[in-house]
């Protein structure tokens, strides 16, 4: 399987190298718009002391939307389903994760799901911790942990890129505030929330972290849980059925694995009790989606057998 992996993710790689030109890279955040639009990398962790991994994995990137499935598991972890199912619904919405529709036409106005920015802005409100220092500190060491890698931090520039862009989450904010969905400063809220998105990882932290998921939130290299088996299950069918975005439907019939991604060019995915994957590939769709990625990922469902249905 050493070999199997090696070559055809070498072979996968330039496959689908060439639908990079067909995206964009996400300019709405200044910080972002740096990145190589022709990048495109992913590593397989399977358990074993290494990744197997080819393109530029080996670069750093932004967790974005990645972010919300960690801070799902570490709110559901810190007050229990009912607490912040009370804040935010478990139902997919069909339309752009930066919407404000559905909060204006359904009563109460909770977000829809966890995934999408309204709910994931309610899900990091919940997040314990004196102070924003705090409240970050304690979710670093949660994904470090996931990912074995204990250098993991921030990115300070794309943090701040992030906050002073970030007026249609502060107006998301706001209105969850007026109905009392949320309270406290929303500023400071805000504050969290894009240091929580500019989180950086590689492609191999990534796949370690769709492993430790994979498996009933085990740590990857050694047999304790991190994540409860219960909430690391809520967890990986909240990837299926909102993971991707408003593509989260076509995702599921083509791939069919749980994955998150992330308007970085990120993605995670966790095949239940077998592999996890990272994928980095900035060049995005028109949904938010990496191009690159989402084909490559379709390549290892069909090649592995992978889909979950």
């Amino acid at each position: 399987m050493v070999c199997r992996y090696e070559e055809d993710l070498k072979v996968m790689i330039e496959k689908v190298r060439k639908y990079t030109g067909s995206g964009n890279v996400a300019d709405y955040i200044p910080a972002l718009s740096k990145a190589n639009p022709h990048d495109v990398a992913v590593a397989i962790f399977d358990g074993s002391d290494t990744c197997f991994s080819e393109g530029e994995y080996r670069k750093l990137f932004t967790l974005q939307s990645i972010s919300k499935v960690l801070t799902l598991a570490l709110a559901l972890m810190d007050y229990g389903e009912e607490v912040v199912f009370n804040k935010v619904g478990m139902e997919p919405t069909g339309d752009p994760f930066n919407s404000i529709a559905k909060l204006e036409s359904h009563i109460p106005s909770k977000p829809l799901n966890p995934m999408i920015n309204a709910g994931a802005l309610a899900v990091s409100s919940l997040i314990k911790g004196g102070t924003n220092e705090e409240k970050l500190a304690r979710l670093l060491q949660f994904v470090r942990e996931l990912s074995g890698n204990e250098k993991i931090n921030f990115n300070k520039e794309v943090a701040k890129s992030e906050f002073e862009t970030a007026d249609l989450n502060r107006s998301l904010a706001y209105f969850m505030k007026q109905h009392h969905v949320l309270s406290g400063d929303v500023d400071e809220l805000l504050d969290f929330y894009t240091k929580q998105c500019a989180i950086e990882v590689d492609c191999e932290d990534l796949a370690k972290i769709g492993y430790a998921l994979a498996h009933h939130g085990e740590h990857p290299n050694d047999s304790y849980s991190i994540i409860p088996t219960e909430i690391a299950r809520l967890v990986k069918t909240f990837m299926v059925t909102c993971g991707m975005y408003n593509a989260s439907g076509e995702f599921a019939i083509r791939v069919g694995i749980p994955a998150k991604s992330g308007v970085s060019g990120g993605i995670v995915g966790a095949v239940p009790c077998g592999i996890g994957i990272g994928i980095y590939g900035p060049a995005l769709d028109e949904k938010g989606n990496s191009v690159a990625g989402m084909k490559l990922l379709e390549l290892l469902s069909t090649q592995y057998h992978l889909s979950i249905f």
